[in-house]
């Protein structure tokens, strides 16, 4: 991934990497879980040929610093330290990014439209996986932890997961779910969705999978109740993975919401 290195600083201090490239009208990445911003690759190439395109690695990982307690709105605090320094701004977001973005913008970030692909909730970490999940890292049996996050909770077949493990990768997974995703699995237990959203004023697209789990539907649903301005597009055969699947695809429903969208 070509682009510029930089980094803001967040209200507690924390130092958040940022990678910067394309040319056109700002538009911030915030990746999920189990990721860094190199997670963005497959669409970066297309989205950097329309949009400045800025990826966060969020706290934790990669580029980015650490707290040594974590609160889930300080990751809040980390969007919009960025979209203050680089904003106002549009914001695609995946997954547990999906959450982090809208409690920014519900916190009165300069975010201009927000595309949520499948933020997961309390439905999404019931408390006996979450236990489970939890014990094998402590235990330091991460790769039981990672299949049983990706067949468990994304959806994804065994046979899919045991081909990424092979597969190459730009990062390393294991350190990202050794130290936070523990931590993520009990903020997302705790979170209030509809709460944040009732609080964001902001044009918002819901996309979601047609083959997602349960899940996905289901807190589509109840933010679409809840926004102001949302919409929901619904991705056919498409999982949770869609952004590495189809980006295209994505890339598409994304340019029709930016470019459209008042």
């Amino acid at each position: 991934m070509q682009g510029k290195r930089e980094s803001v600083i967040s209200s507690d201090g924390t130092r958040i990497g940022l990678l910067t490239h394309g040319d056109g009208p700002p538009l911030l990445l915030v990746h999920g879980g189990m990721c860094r911003l190199e997670r963005w690759a497959p669409l970066w190439e297309v989205l950097t040929s329309r949009y400045t395109v800025t990826a966060m690695d969020r706290r934790g990982r990669g580029s980015s610093g650490d707290a040594e307690d974590y609160h889930l709105d300080a990751e809040y605090d980390d969007v919009r330290a960025v979209a203050e320094a680089k904003g106002p701004l549009d914001v695609f977001a995946h997954s547990y990014g999906a959450v982090v973005a809208l409690g920014a913008a519900a916190r009165g970030a300069p975010l201009r439209r927000i595309a949520l692909y499948e933020p997961p909730g309390p439905e999404t970490v019931p408390a006996d996986w979450l236990t489970r999940f939890q014990a094998a890292v402590a235990a330091g049996d991460l790769g039981r932890a990672a299949m049983s996050f990706l067949v468990e909770v994304v959806g994804l077949p065994q046979d899919q997961v045991l081909a990424m493990r092979d597969a190459p990768m730009a990062y390393d997974p294991m350190p990202i779910i050794a130290r936070t995703m523990p931590r993520e699995g009990s903020a997302l237990a705790a979170v209030d969705l509809a709460a944040l959203a009732t609080a964001v004023p902001q044009p918002v697209l819901l996309l979601v999978g047609a083959a997602s789990p349960a899940w996905a539907q289901k807190i589509t649903d109840v933010l679409h109740e809840n926004l102001a301005r949302s919409s929901i597009a619904t991705l056919d055969s498409q999982g949770h993975e869609a952004v590495d699947l189809v980006p295209d695809v994505v890339a598409q429903v994304l340019g029709r919401f930016f470019g459209e969208t008042e």
